[in-house]
């Protein structure tokens, strides 16, 4: 942390991660506030994230506000993610919440009530350059929890008034600095993959949320056409999945297309879903886009995907392709392509398909 300490508004979950931040923060010389989120959940669920948040701030004797964010989140979030999967496409609703509901939220309550910084219990790093005129978003330096992946959307206005605390520490340094302040953060699980799904079943979820007479039974046909089976709708299918497909063979078939429109979903054997070409619109660059039209650089097709080597093609401002050097596993429409330059976040984008439903090969 090199900004020089002043007001900052928190988000705080109640979580080890952002009641560090806070504690960091604080003990830092920090004026510091807390602002809780209330996101969709069963009630007994948010009483308790409300608790342990409360409990925290009164721990480190700051203000704690809360914020009712559920009527956007279910407009902004749950909405979409609901209707992408009938579109053939696996969303990433951590990203889009970032961007749209949680860094939006702490901005807009900053601006309105004259507080200098944002922070969250990111593990991710900010540079700022020379002229304090931009900042660079770089990974955290602990590789196991970055986090840079979920933050790429974010743009200038926000990045410049943002800080990170954990950007420069690993999880379990995290976990040791909370026992040596004494945080009641101890008892607090890991939050979920997607916050708000029960159990992490998706398609539950979205079965609770079809329009009727949506969902379609439909073919389950190899890449030439052929009938293998028969699925129970689009939904319930993503790139790469090998469960569930009910397709008796001697070697196992995994999903390689979906196709919404012809309510099909497309089966092959593994080595067919590797491919060396992505490309991804409604990208967001970080800083200035290149000047060249091409640079080498690296990407990430989803959050657990090491980041491979290729190059990062400038299709126009908010469309790029990625060319990987050597052909990646499952990649999925829906996702985001992160690309980095080293360590330095360049942007990202939602991974497109064709317009037969497929990624490029």
């Amino acid at each position: 942390m090199k900004t020089k300490p002043t007001s900052v508004v928190v988000a705080m979950s109640g979580g080890l991660d952002s009641s560090m931040a806070a504690a960091l923060l604080k003990s830092a010389g920090w004026e510091v506030q807390g602002l809780h989120f209330l996101l969709p959940a069963p009630a007994s669920i948010t009483d308790a994230r409300i608790e342990e948040a409360e409990r925290i701030a009164l721990h480190l004797e700051i203000s704690l506000q809360i914020i009712d964010l559920r009527n956007d989140f279910e407009r902004l979030i749950i909405e979409p993610f609901v209707g992408a999967y009938f579109q053939g496409i696996t969303p990433n609703p951590c990203v889009s919440c970032n961007a749209l509901i949680k860094f939006e939220t702490l901005l807009r309550y900053a601006k309105e009530n004259g507080i200098s910084f944002i922070a969250t219990g990111h593990y991710a790093r900010l540079e700022t350059g020379d002229q304090g005129r931009d900042v660079k978003l770089l990974r955290g330096r602990d590789g196991r929890k970055d986090q840079s992946y979920f933050l790429h959307r974010l743009a200038q206005v926000c990045l410049l008034r943002s800080v990170f605390p954990l950007g420069e520490m690993s999880k379990e340094e995290a976990k040791e600095q909370a026992l040596e302040m004494g945080l009641p953060v101890q008892s607090i699980p890991e939050s979920q993959e997607i916050c708000f799904i029960p159990g992490n079943d998706y398609r539950q979820f979205v079965e609770t949320r079809m329009a009727p007479g949506v969902n379609k039974r439909g073919n389950i046909i190899s890449s030439d056409g052929q009938k293998l089976g028969e699925h129970k709708g689009v939904y319930r299918y993503t790139i790469g999945q090998r469960q569930g497909l009910g397709i008796a063979s001697s070697r196992p078939y995994y999903v390689k297309e979906i196709r919404p429109e012809a309510n099909e979903v497309v089966v092959a054997r593994k080595e067919a879903l590797f491919s060396k070409r992505v490309e991804a619109a409604i990208f967001h660059w970080i800083g200035k886009m290149p000047p060249e039209r091409v640079i080498e650089a690296q990407a990430q097709i989803r959050y657990r995907h090491r980041a491979a080597p290729g190059s990062l093609e400038v299709i126009s401002p908010d469309e790029v392709r990625f060319i990987f050097a050597e052909p990646q596993w499952a990649i999925t429409p829906g996702q985001a392509l992160v690309c980095y330059d080293g360590e330095r976040v360049l942007g990202g984008g939602w991974i497109k398909r064709n317009a037969e439903g497929a990624i490029k090969a």
